[in-house]
């Protein structure tokens, strides 16, 4: 019986194989350099071969892309896909009155934006009180059953107990993130590793009560110890640092990604250069902040975004490795590209902006697979009308999407 079934399946016809792709823009950025006249054949969900005057097989179907620039699906370096813009729900009010279910359901809307934005992959760096919910929004998209971007998820994030949020003097409140410190932080990064977390992340510094300044939260040996852990288990380790002290041990504890950094000084910079640790500064963030305090976006900008601005351009400088990742979830979910022009904005040439948003973060996140137009990578791959190296706010206008091979955004 065995036999007469296996002989039977093998009758049965195979479902038919999707015809490779044929991509014909006018120039392509490839991650690093615009390639004019360049074509890209997809095959399956890799790209198989880029270049001029591709001879593409038979059966391949051509999609003409005219007057547009096709480019490595974005990278999203900051997210939080379970948070909606603070301007409308406070912070504090999403933890503690938003139920995780309602936050679910948001966040899957959240993940179809940014895809169809053209951020294929986005890097998430905590749920902020929604437990392990990343891990299930991941599963979901991975299986198909949702639209978004591929997912590296933190989970929890870890915060020194009695540093984090919400806080109320009458009551213990849930709070946004999971406290551990001493050796039981290096417990705690092993447990959200097995829970799910593909980067662990550390807050080194914070307000310990409302209206204070930040202040460093993790001593150096602690971050230290967790970073240890976590690359035993190879992990990378990302740490919310805004004070040049926190950066300071941060850099020095070995950790791969310093989020934020508004406070760094020159030496710290300096610092982070020598190490290789790179910095994702989420400009878009404290300018999406200020706009919800009654900034209209007139310069002078208010003091909170002069300094951001002014750390960006010491790191630059410095000559510290940049991401892109704008701390998207302060604001609208599929604006992320708001981080790209505040980067242009504050110094950084527009070549090295698309280079960061793609290969920079792919190399800085340790995605092999992706981040670059080349053959044998993932076929993550979005277009833009005209030349963003001339116009980079044509990466807000994102005319097509493929991620893995599949167009998720057609072309008018």
């Amino acid at each position: 019986m065995r036999h007469l079934i296996a002989t039977l399946i093998a009758l049965l016809p195979l479902p038919a194989a999707a015809a490779p792709l044929l991509l014909v823009p006018d120039r392509v950025f490839d991650g690093e350099a615009m390639r004019a006249g360049w074509q890209v054949l997809v095959d399956g969900e890799r790209i198989v071969a880029v270049g001029a005057n591709l001879a593409a097989p038979a059966d391949a179907r051509r999609i003409a892309l005219p007057g547009h620039t096709l480019l490595p699906g974005f990278i999203e370096g900051h997210s939080h896909l379970l948070l909606h813009p603070y301007d409308k729900t406070p912070w504090d009010d999403q933890v503690l009155k938003e139920s995780q279910a309602y936050r679910v359901a948001r966040a899957v809307t959240h993940a179809e934006a940014m895809l169809m934005a053209g951020f294929t992959t986005v890097r998430d760096l905590g749920t902020e009180g929604a437990d392990n919910a990343d891990v299930g929004l991941k599963r979901a998209i991975n299986e198909g059953r949702i639209p978004g971007p591929r997912m590296i998820i933190a989970t929890r994030a870890l915060v020194a107990p009695g540093s984090y949020a919400p806080k109320n003097d009458a009551w213990a409140v849930p709070q946004g993130a999971e406290e551990a410190d001493g050796p039981n932080l290096v417990s705690a990064v092993r447990r959200q590793i097995g829970a799910g977390a593909d980067v662990v992340k550390l807050y080194g510094d914070y307000r310990w009560r409302p209206g204070e300044g930040s202040r460093p939260t993790y001593s150096q040996a602690e971050v230290a110890a967790a970073v240890a852990a976590a690359h035993d288990a190879g992990r990378q380790v990302a740490v919310h640092a805004n004070t040049a002290e926190a950066m300071r041990r941060a850099t020095l504890a070995g950790v791969d990604v310093i989020e934020h950094g508004s406070e760094g000084d020159a030496a710290v910079f300096a610092l982070m250069a020598k190490n290789g640790t790179a910095l994702c500064a989420t400009l878009a963030a404290g300018d999406a902040i200020a706009r919800y305090r009654g900034w209209n976006g007139a310069e002078p900008a208010p003091a909170d975004v002069e300094q951001d601005r002014a750390a960006f351009r010491l790191a630059l400088k410095a000559g510290v490795p940049i991401c892109m990742g704008g701390d998207v979830g302060v604001y609208e979910h599929g604006t992320n590209a708001r981080e790209m022009l505040l980067m242009a904005g504050a110094g950084m040439p527009n070549g090295a902006v698309l280079t960061a948003a793609t290969a920079g973060n792919a190399r800085h996140f340790g995605l092999k697979d992706r981040g670059r137009v080349a053959p044998g990578l993932l076929a993550d791959l979005v277009a833009v009308p005209g030349d963003p190296l001339a116009d980079l706010a044509a990466v807000t206008r994102v005319a097509f999407v493929m991620k893995g091979g599949a167009v998720v955004k057609a072309a008018p």
